[in-house]
């Protein structure tokens, strides 16, 4: 049933763009993140660019030259649209792009253009593209659109009422239309004349796991709990062992769920090894999880983790999480102060000698019979005031995998219904 499904959503997809990595910028990126994120997802993609290599091998690369924006006849073509001037060259142009593209577009079931239908950088690609739209009903089309040259100041002057330029302000039938923000929403509703919920918007991402330099089990391990949707998250990177006091973290992450409903704590360590009082210990905690609803919000890895749990994989949740919880009852040290203080985690730690020693005045301290309550509400301040770490929680739902899934797969869930 599942491959079935799989195959009936499964589509034939074509990106469109002036050019593709290793051509550098930003419209490229985001294209070739998009290309990959689908053919991850089980789909069959290839981009269609003027310039460019093949940057992955499992997405087909299709060069024509014309496509691109800074080509020779192109730009040619350019500089005397920008005077107002639409000459048999540019006629000459419209028709050979359409030779190249008709062929690769045949094979289509969704083509997303990006940026081809919104800027004037190779208008003779936009009106080949609209001859192909208005011939034929297939492929879907996607116009994806980053950039509006029409309500850009500096391109006014290059734009001019008429054909082609009205390409680029014109609602094109059968088309999707999608923009990266809510200020282009705005834009391009008032330029088509469409009402806003009529534009999808669809926001850029970044690799969140890649930029913390997060090795493949840690990325595996974030994915399966669902860590990027957690907010606070909360580190305590310990083994399970009554003196480390874990039974206050969970009521401490039990007070918080009530001002933070999407908070987490991750317990990194396995229990004890020298006590075997520590796996009665461990059944105690795990009893109490339940108690108090947490079960999605507080997770033990050595549940999760078979066998030894590297400390890569400890030190990239260190750079992941946006607290450090340790409510010992006793330390010999402190290591996760140190650890933490190097990635700049914000710590709430026990006020007992060996941590105090260790940070100072750099941590937020409690008794370790403090009520929990009041914990929670010394972390809830902290929250609250820090607008950077408020930023770091808010905009970590841009992570490209969560963009994909929430965003992107829906539109083309819908493009495929289309078909």
């Amino acid at each position: 049933m599942l491959r079935l499904k799989l195959r009936l959503n499964w589509m034939n997809i074509g990106l469109l763009h002036y050019s593709v990595p290793p051509v550098v910028g930003g419209v490229e990126a985001i294209l070739a993140r998009h290309a990959v994120l689908m053919t991850e997802a089980g789909h069959k993609v290839s981009v269609i660019a003027g310039r460019g290599n093949q940057f992955d091998s499992r997405v087909a690369f299709h060069q024509i030259p014309f496509v691109d924006s800074v080509q020779a006849n192109v730009l040619t073509v350019k500089k005397e649209l920008d005077r107002g001037e639409v000459s048999a060259k540019f006629d000459s142009l419209v028709t050979e792009i359409t030779s190249r593209l008709d062929p690769v577009l045949n094979g289509l079931d969704l083509l997303i253009a990006h940026n081809v239908c919104s800027l004037h950088k190779n208008l003779a690609l936009t009106a080949a593209l609209r001859k192909r739209v208005d011939r034929f009903q297939r492929p879907a089309l996607i116009l994806w659109h980053h950039d509006l040259a029409w309500t850009t100041p500096r391109y006014r002057q290059e734009l001019h009422d008429g054909y082609p330029w009205d390409l680029i302000r014109q609602d094109w039938p059968g088309a999707i239309q999608v923009v990266v923000s809510e200020f282009r929403r705005g834009e391009l509703a008032a330029l088509l004349g469409k009402q806003r919920d009529q534009i999808r918007v669809i926001p850029n991402g970044v690799a969140v796991t890649q930029l913390l330099g997060l090795n493949t089990q840690t990325v595996e391990l974030i994915h399966r709990l669902e860590l990027l949707t957690a907010s606070p998250l909360i580190l305590l990177p310990v083994r399970i062992t009554p003196r480390k006091n874990i039974e206050l973290a969970l009521y401490i992450v039990a007070e918080l769920k009530k001002y933070f409903p999407d908070v987490m704590l991750v317990i990194t360590g396995p229990p004890g090894p020298h006590n075997v009082a520590n796996r009665e210990y461990f059944a105690r905690l795990k009893s109490l999880r339940e108690q108090l609803s947490l079960t999605t919000r507080a997770h033990f890895l050595t549940d999760v983790v078979d066998g030894y749990l590297p400390e890569d994989v400890v030190y990239g949740l260190f750079r992941l999480a946006d607290l450090l919880l340790l409510p010992s009852l006793e330390e010999g040290f402190g290591l996760p102060l140190i650890e933490a203080s190097q990635v700049k985690l914000p710590v709430f730690c026990s006020n007992i000698d060996p941590l105090r020693e260790l940070a100072g005045d750099g941590a937020h301290y409690f008794l370790p019979e403090s009520d929990p309550k009041n914990i929670a509400s010394m972390i809830r301040t902290h929250v609250d005031a820090n607008s950077v770490l408020q930023m770091r929680m808010r905009l970590r739902r841009y992570d490209w995998d969560r963009v994909y899934k929430t965003e992107i797969e829906p539109l083309l869930c819908e493009s495929g219904e289309d078909r």
